[in-house]
């Protein structure tokens, strides 16, 4: 559909007012072969190195991030895979306690099921992974972001009749948008983070810290100047619980979140209620548009 900038957007203006909208999400996942980290990159070996670089996220990382949005207040809007959840429930259940959204995200981060000539195998992967996180003691979950974003032409129809209402396998945007499928309309919840995302900018080009920081200011600097102006504004920071979980991180997670906190007319949500509202305020607007 048409950008803000093109003057189709319906003009929302989120809860209280405000113009600027912000979410922090955090992954936790599980992997059955390697982790997004790996030393020599065999593709027909079991990385175990690897795969104890993604264990630092239950082990840790998890506990240190949720102390961190305890102190700012934050809720998170947490994509857990169903392995994860089915071998480590105590995460899940505490991220539950303290409010986060609690969203699917396939079964294991390093295999993807979500594929346009297996119907039947999706399907199934969206089952088994909803399962899993219920059990583990989270609400039903109603938004679903694919491991590595690897939706199928059939996924956005599949979460919709199984009772999801938004899908983050989009960079398309600046703002939540809305998608018709044949089982009733579904809110895109795009990248947003991609400029201040832990693996994007710090772990997989080895960049040192500052640089998440300095992406981060900038990306935060002009929305919200456009928020002033007028516009309706959202971003997200982007972290894993096995990497930005890390001390190393943790400063430059703190330093986002303090600069954040500096400006007024700002809505914290978790991805959840940005769909809500926008589900909300644009379906209506926008019927018979995708």
């Amino acid at each position: 559909m048409p950008s803000e900038f093109g003057g189709a957007r319906n003009p929302w203006i989120w809860p209280d007012g405000n113009r600027m909208a912000f979410s922090v999400g955090c992954a936790f996942e599980a992997f059955e072969r390697k982790s997004q980290y790996g030393i020599y990159g065999d593709a027909n070996k079991t990385d175990h190195f690897s795969l104890s670089y993604g264990d630092y996220g239950w082990k840790a990382g998890a506990w240190r991030l949720f102390e961190l949005m305890r102190e700012y207040g934050i809720k998170m809007s947490m994509s857990v895979n169903g392995l994860v959840a089915e071998r480590h429930p105590e995460v899940v259940r505490e991220a539950t306690k303290d409010g986060y959204e609690i969203v699917g995200h396939g079964w294991a981060n390093d295999v993807v099921k979500m594929r346009d000539e297996d119907p039947d195998g999706e399907r199934e992967e969206i089952r088994r992974s909803t399962e899993a996180l219920m059990k583990a003691g989270a609400e039903r979950p109603v938004g679903w972001t694919s491991p590595g974003s690897t939706g199928s032409t059939n996924t956005l129809n599949f979460l919709r009749e199984a009772g999801y209402i938004w899908n983050g396998d989009d960079a398309s945007d600046d703002l939540p948008f809305v998608r018709s499928t044949p089982s009733g309309n579904i809110v895109m919840m795009p990248r947003a983070n991609l400029a201040q995302s832990d693996i994007v900018v710090w772990l997989n080009p080895r960049n040192p810290p500052s640089v998440l920081w300095e992406g981060f200011k900038d990306t935060f600097d002009t929305l919200y100047a456009e928020a002033q102006n007028g516009q309706t504004r959202w971003t997200e920071l982007g972290l894993h619980c096995h990497i930005g979980g890390r001390p190393t991180l943790v400063p430059t997670i703190r330093k986002c979140l303090d600069y954040v906190k500096q400006h007024s007319g700002v809505w914290y949500a978790r991805k959840r209620d940005i769909a809500e509202w926008a589900l909300e305020h644009d379906a209506p607007a926008l019927a018979g548009v995708s």
